[in-house]
């Protein structure tokens, strides 16, 4: 394919599912030469607080069957995986970093690879001093503490709000949203079968009617 199709990947570092759907995108990349990869941080937080939800790690069984499934599935595909020494943490340091330096790829790679991979035995790792001990991020305190770039990941954050984002990862094509790693083969069919959505079982659930609504 010739045309240049784009992908909007939101993402936290605070997701274990984002760091192993980050590995499968960058493979995506290199077959997929005609994508144009978007990266846009946002705070997870935020979006559970809109919708009233609890993260995966404020559940404690699901906490345990979180890092578990995560532990396994990374061993299962050959990818490096340590859970940092305390989850979940404060991820606002290691989204703004992102953001001062544009979500390059390599700099989300070495982001990432600080927390999920590095970190195991330091309880101190998503701190500015962590951050700005490694190599590339000597500046992190003065990176991270201007005005545009925190006012830039809270526009991201909104934009995703805005879009119908209520969990992270997602990956966003035109208006169709792929929350979650068990999406990724789906969002990749999507780019090659766009109309698949269009079938009629597709727009009778979309229009499914609610039977019952769960009262609080």
């Amino acid at each position: 394919m010739n045309e240049s199709i784009s992908l909007d990947w939101y993402f936290d570092f605070i997701s274990p599912f984002a760091y192993l759907q980050y590995q499968a995108l960058g493979l995506l990349q290199i077959d997929r030469p005609d994508l144009k990869l978007r990266y846009k941080p946002v705070l997870f937080a935020a979006l559970l607080q809109q919708h009233g939800h609890k993260g995966p790690a404020e559940i404690p069984s699901k906490r345990t069957m979180t890092y578990r499934y995560c532990y396994w599935y990374a061993r299962r595909h050959g990818i490096p995986f340590r859970v940092p020494a305390a989850h979940p943490f404060n991820p606002i340091p290691v989204l703004r970093l992102a953001v001062a330096h544009d979500c390059k790829p390599l700099v989300l790679a070495r982001l990432f690879n600080h927390i999920w991979v590095e970190s195991a035995d330091d309880p101190d790792f998503s701190s500015l001093d962590a951050l700005s001990r490694i190599p590339e991020f000597e500046s992190a305190e003065e990176e991270t503490s201007q005005p545009e770039v925190k006012n830039k990941l809270r526009a991201l954050t909104n934009e995703a709000m805005e879009r119908g984002v209520f969990g992270v990862p997602t990956i966003a094509i035109n208006d169709m949203l792929f929350w979650g790693l068990d999406m990724t083969e789906m969002a990749i069919e999507y780019l090659d079968h766009p109309g698949q959505f269009k079938q009629s079982e597709y727009q009778r659930i979309e229009r499914l009617p609610v039977a019952k609504a769960r009262t609080l």
